[in-house]
């Protein structure tokens, strides 16, 4: 395939790193419906912080444009999709973020081009629920006037060490022809290169089964974390002693938030039950790691009554509110659970993230942040829980806030010291 022209439809957390990536090698525009996200990126800046100014900047002087008009990218002849695969209330895959990607690809594309999908689905979804949208609204036949692919994202966001560039990636085509130059496409952008998987069906299931195991896994140390814990025991004083073994896997307890690991088992569960299999292992760990918010605000709860501190309308502080360290991203993030959870027994929490974005929070979950750092102001509190281990959380010294020595310390990511606390995880 010559005089390749990439197209790269979502712009968030996968999308933008990735079309940035491809700029440095191909002429390459960014899609996305959201004109005020465009405008930012257009001006240089990201606001998820995957990129920074200055690299974005660079890219955009060498060329790289984002554009909400559709007229804008019919030149373009390798499409990519990295759109969101959210769950509905019921834990359904919502799959309107890619028929809508695929809607607007089917407006655009001509005979010859190439569609890669990135966006994680359960497997068979490319091919059974995308592409008969792109033939339908273009007129096309699949495999004989245009061509697909599959390369599931690994972006893990906030990750400054294992940036696209880094990440070997799974690539698949529609014809092994298609799968060769999809497959040289990306390997020209790589560092680490790629591995090509023999059919789209593989890696999309490669990519679901690597989040999926990450949830078991965490749910099986959250579930010892609440043995231990009712046994008076600390669990990572108990994990340190267990991985001095050399085949043992340490993972650590905590709130599984975010799109992949909260989000995408849920597709494969479903389409499971469509071939009569019942995922119990999956479905209990969803479960489990879904409940972990509601117990961490039990725990607070049980050591400020163990404590004498009274819980009605009592002064909670919550540090940090984004799904996991050093990001902005607020996706499913389970600390929003132990807020409202908490809330029941008291109006008085305030909650303070130097990442977070502050409509983006109150517009999402209806939480308002803390403007001030509370370490520079005079308010004191009966509980304060560390939710999220921030780097500007890291020398603070928590106990300062406290009304009193009965007050309460929670570190739900055994991140300060052992010292310092009242539980933890």
């Amino acid at each position: 395939m010559e005089n390749i022209k990439v197209c790269v439809v979502g712009l968030g957390y996968v999308g933008l790193p990735l079309a940035r990536l491809f700029s440095t090698k191909y002429e390459t525009i960014g899609f996305d419906l959201n004109e005020e996200r465009v405008n930012a990126l257009n001006a240089g800046h990201d606001l998820t912080c995957e990129i920074t100014d200055d690299l974005l900047q660079v890219a955009i002087k060498n060329g790289f444009k984002c554009t909400a008009n559709i007229e804008k990218i019919k030149s373009c002849n390798f499409y990519i999709v990295a759109v969101p695969t959210p769950v509905d209330s019921n834990n359904r895959p919502d799959l309107y973020p890619l028929i809508s990607a695929s809607t607007t690809i089917g407006k655009v594309i001509s005979r010859g081009d190439i569609v890669v999908y990135e966006s994680t689905v359960y497997p068979g979804m490319t091919e059974e629920e995308c592409l008969p949208v792109i033939e339908q609204i273009s007129g096309l036949k699949f495999n004989v006037d245009f061509f697909a692919g599959y390369s599931p994202e690994r972006i893990n966001p906030g990750d400054k060490e294992h940036t696209v560039e880094r990440i070997k990636k799974v690539t698949s085509g529609s014809t092994p022809e298609i799968a060769e130059i999809i497959d040289n496409v990306y390997n020209s952008v790589l560092i680490n290169g790629t591995f090509k998987a023999s059919s789209i069906k593989v890696a999309e299931a490669s990519k679901i089964i690597e989040n999926s195991q990450r949830d078991v896994n965490i749910a099986f140390v959250n579930e010892l974390a609440k043995i231990f814990n009712a046994m008076g025991i600390d669990t990572m004083e108990v994990l340190e002693a267990a991985a001095t073994k050399w085949n043992f896997i340490k993972l650590t307890p905590g709130l599984v938030g975010g799109h992949c690991i909260s989000v995408d088992p849920y597709y494969l569960i479903q389409k499971a039950q469509v071939y009569g299999i019942l995922p119990r292992v999956m479905s209990t760990a969803r479960r489990l790691n879904d409940g972990m918010g509601e117990y961490v605000a039990n725990q607070v709860i049980k050591l400020m009554n163990k404590k004498g501190v009274l819980v009605k309308d009592s002064k909670i502080l919550i540090l940090g509110v984004t799904f996991k360290e050093n990001c902005p991203d607020i996706r499913n993030t389970k600390i929003v659970d132990v807020y409202n959870l908490l809330k029941e027994y008291t109006e008085n929490i305030d909650v303070y993230d130097p990442w977070a974005d502050v409509q983006v929070l109150e517009r999402e979950y209806d939480v308002h942040l803390l403007q001030d750092n509370p370490f520079l102001l005079e308010k004191k509190y009966d509980a304060i829980i560390l939710g999220v281990a921030h780097k500007q959380f890291s020398d603070c010294n928590i106990r300062q806030l406290l009304q009193n020595e009965n007050g309460v310390v929670y570190d739900v990511k055994s991140f300060l010291d052992k010292e310092m606390v009242d539980g933890r995880l």
